[in-house]
């Protein structure tokens, strides 16, 4: 059974606790709610024998590394957003790497930008990926985008199992990817083509 998926890899973006806990000033409103279905999507390509990659963000404590845009939450009086080794920068309940897993740490929206995934990939023979995670319009769009302008033959996205701050946005840029080529199931239409 697994020697179908061998060349398929699912890329888990920013399930990070101050992407989904609430009162985080980075909370992804939609985040929270998929979490059970991000839980089971890691389970099913484990099962399988898809490659888990784990992409997180991990910052500076002086946010020396983060978007112009956001430096401003990165100062000497409290702890920014994602700082490596912080409570917020850890994946949420529920979520644990394991040992056959890959962590990839990425400092802007893309998986791609700045990383060594795209190197990663190729050596590990995977030209599929699957993706899972927050936020739709920003780090998984990114990914989605980067991945297609780099030729990977198959780009999924699960829909049930990646979030935005509304569902509109969420929906908006869900329809984007499609118009791109991009395979846009559910988490039960994904299952159902692993079966």
């Amino acid at each position: 059974m697994g020697e179908r998926w061998t060349n398929t890899a699912l890329l888990v973006i920013d399930m990070q606790s101050d992407f989904i806990e609430e009162g985080s000033v980075m909370q992804v409103k939609g985040g929270k709610s998929i979490v059970p279905n991000v839980i089971r999507v890691v389970e099913l390509a484990r099962e399988r024998g898809i490659l888990v990659i784990w992409v997180v963000r991990e910052h500076d404590p002086q946010g020396r590394d983060v978007e112009l845009f956001r430096r401003h939450l990165y100062n000497s009086e409290k702890v920014g957003p994602t700082v490596k080794g912080t409570v917020g920068a850890e994946l949420v309940n529920g979520l644990t790497i394991k040992e056959r897993d890959y962590k990839i740490v990425k400092t802007r929206f893309s998986a791609f930008f700045g990383t060594n995934l795209h190197s990663f990939l190729q050596t590990s023979g995977v030209s599929n990926l699957v993706i899972a995670g927050v936020q739709t319009p920003n780090c998984i769009r990114q990914t989605v985008f980067d991945a297609v302008e780099l030729d990977y033959p198959s780009v999924t996205v699960i829909t049930d199992a990646t979030a935005a701050a509304t569902p509109e946005i969420h929906t908006a840029n869900i329809q984007d990817m499609k118009n791109i080529g991009v395979k846009t199931p559910s988490l039960q239409e994904w299952s159902e083509e692993l079966a």
